[in-house]
C-alpha cells in the first residue's frame, strides 16, 4: 500500500501503483477528449453541407464555443474538486459532455452546434483540476515532470486520431459527418464509467497505521505551510506564459486544415495526415525535455524559455516553407519543441510553487488563463481570415505573442534559481 498525506495531517493508505493507474487514466482521458477537439476542423465543409454555407468566422465560433465553456469551469471546477474531490466532479462532468456531443451529432443548424459545443466545453471543463491536482498528489516528486508528459501524451495520440480518423471516415469511405461525432460520445460515456472504477475516493481510504499518534511529522509531510497568493507575480506571468501558448497551438489546430486546403493546395485525407505530423514527435518530445527537466530540478525556467523561443522562431518560419516536404519538417519540429512539450515542464514548475491546500484551483487558474486563448483565437482567426483572404497573418500574430510570452516569462521566473528537492 501507498501512503499520501491527507490536509488534516493524517495520513492515507492507497492500493499499491495507485499513482501508475492515475498516470494511464488521465492519459486515455486526454487521448478521447482530443479525438473531439480534433475530429470537427477537417470536415467544416461537410458539416455545412447539412447546416448550410456559413463565414470562416461563423464555423472557428464553434471551438470558440467549446473553449469558452471549457475555460469558464476552469476556476470553479478548480474550487469545487478542492472540497468535494475529483470524482465527485469528474462522473457528473463527464456526463454533460457527452450530452453536448451527442446533441451536435444531431443537429440541424449552426445555433444547435454551438450549443453543444458549449456543454461540451462546460463538462470537459472539469478534467484539467482533477487530473493534475490527483497526479501532483500521487506521483513521487522525482518523477513528476515525466509522469505529467505521459499524461499529456494523450493529447498527441487523440489529436491523430481525431484528425485522421474524421478526415478518412468522411471524406476517403463517405460517411456522414456525424458518424465520428457519435464514435466520440460513445467514448466519453465508457469514460465516466472508467472513472467510476478508477478513481478512489479519500472517504474510502484505510488510515495508514500511527498515522494519527504523530500529527506534527504528517502535517510536515503535507507541506501545508502557504507559499502565498494564487495570484503573485511569479504565477501570473506563468499564466500569461501559456495563454500565448495556448493561442498559437489552438490557433494552428483550428486553421492549419483549411489553410493547408486553400492555400497550400492539399487536399483530402492528407489534410489530416500532414497536421498530425505535429503529434507525432510531440511525445518523445515531452518525454524528453520533462525527463531533463526531473534531471535539472532547479533549471526549469530556463528550460520552458528556451521551447517558448524554439516555438516562435518555427511558427515564424513556416510561412516562408517553399514547399510542402519543408512546411512538414516544420510541423514535426514544432511537435518536438512546441506545446506538448513545454506543457509538462509549465505544468510541473506551476505545481511546485502552488500551495497544497489549494492545488486544484492553483491549476485551474492556470488553465484558464491558457485556455482564454482557445476562446479568442480560433474565431479572431476566421476574422483574420475573412478580411486578408489569407491565413498568414493569423499565423504570424501567434508567433508575435509568444514572444512576448516569453519575455515576460523570463523577466520574472528565469533568473530566479530555486532547489525544489523535497517540493
Amino acid at each position: 500500500m501507498n501512503t499520501v498525506a491527507l490536509k488534516d495531517g493524517m495520513r492515507a493508505s492507497y492500493p499499491d501503483n495507485y499513482w501508475k493507474l492515475l498516470v494511464f487514466t488521465f492519459c486515455m482521458g486526454w487521448t478521447i477528449i482530443w479525438i473531439y477537439r480534433a475530429m470537427l476542423s477537417p470536415i467544416y465543409p461537410e458539416i455545412q453541407a447539412t447546416i448550410g454555407p456559413q463565414t470562416n468566422a461563423a464555423m472557428g465560433l464553434i471551438a470558440s464555443c467549446y473553449f469558452f465553456g471549457y475555460t469558464a469551469l476552469q476556476i470553479p471546477s478548480g474550487f469545487l474538486v478542492d472540497r468535494f474531490g475529483q470524482k465527485r466532479v469528474l462522473i457528473p462532468g463527464f456526463s454533460i459532455f457527452a450530452a453536448g456531443v451527442f446533441s451536435i451529432a444531431y443537429a440541424d443548424s449552426i445555433m444547435m452546434i454551438y450549443i453543444g459545443a458549449v456543454l461540451a466545453g462546460v463538462g470537459c471543463g472539469t478534467y484539467y483540476g482533477s487530473a493534475y491536482s490527483l497526479t501532483s498528489q500521487h506521483v513521487p516528486a522525482e518523477k513528476k515532470g515525466l509522469q505529467t508528459a505521459i499524461v499529456n501524451s494523450g493529447s498527441a495520440l487523440g489529436m491523430i486520431l481525431g484528425m485522421t480518423g474524421s478526415s478518412y471516415m468522411v471524406k476517403t469511405l463517405g460517411l456522414p459527418w456525424q458518424t465520428m461525432v457519435v464514435v466520440s460520445g460513445c467514448l466519453l460515456v465508457f469514460l465516466v464509467l472508467w472513472f467510476a472504477f478508477a478513481i478512489v475516493e479519500p472517504s474510502k481510504v484505510a488510515q495508514a497505521p500511527g498515522a494519527s499518534v504523530n500529527k506534527t511529522s504528517a502535517a510536515n509531510a503535507t507541506e501545508e505551510k502557504s507559499k502565498g497568493s494564487i495570484f503573485r507575480l511569479s504565477l501570473v506571468t506563468c499564466y500569461f506564459l501559456y495563454f500565448t501558448t495556448c493561442y498559437a497551438y489552438y490557433m494552428i489546430v483550428t486553421w492549419l486544415p483549411k489553410f493547408l486546403e486553400a492555400e497550400r493546395g492539399i487536399k483530402g485525407g492528407m489534410v489530416g495526415l500532414v497536421v498530425s505530423m505535429i503529434a507525432v514527435t510531440a511525445v518523445p518530445g515531452a518525454l524528453f525535455f520533462a525527463h531533463l527537466s526531473d534531471r535539472k530540478r532547479d533549471k526549469k525556467a530556463e528550460v520552458i524559455l528556451f521551447l517558448e523561443i524554439a516555438a516562435f522562431v518555427l511558427i515564424g518560419f513556416s510561412m516562408f516553407a517553399p514547399d510542402t516536404t519543408t512546411f512538414g519538417i516544420v510541423l514535426l519540429l514544432y511537435g518536438f519543441l512546441g506545446k506538448m512539450a513545454v506543457d509538462p515542464v509549465l505544468i510541473s514548475y506551476v505545481s511546485d510553487q502552488a500551495d497544497k491546500k489549494n492545488m486544484a484551483t492553483t491549476l485551474g487558474t492556470f488553465n484558464f488563463f491558457g485556455m482564454s486563448s482557445s476562446v479568442v483565437a480560433p474565431a479572431l482567426t476566421g476574422y483574420i481570415i475573412d478580411k486578408t483572404g489569407s491565413g498568414v497573418w493569423g499565423f504570424y500574430l501567434g508567433a508575435i505573442l509568444l514572444l512576448i510570452g516569453a519575455i515576460t516569462f523570463y523577466a520574472a521566473n528565469a533568473g530566479k534559481r530555486k532547489a525544489l528537492k523535497g517540493v
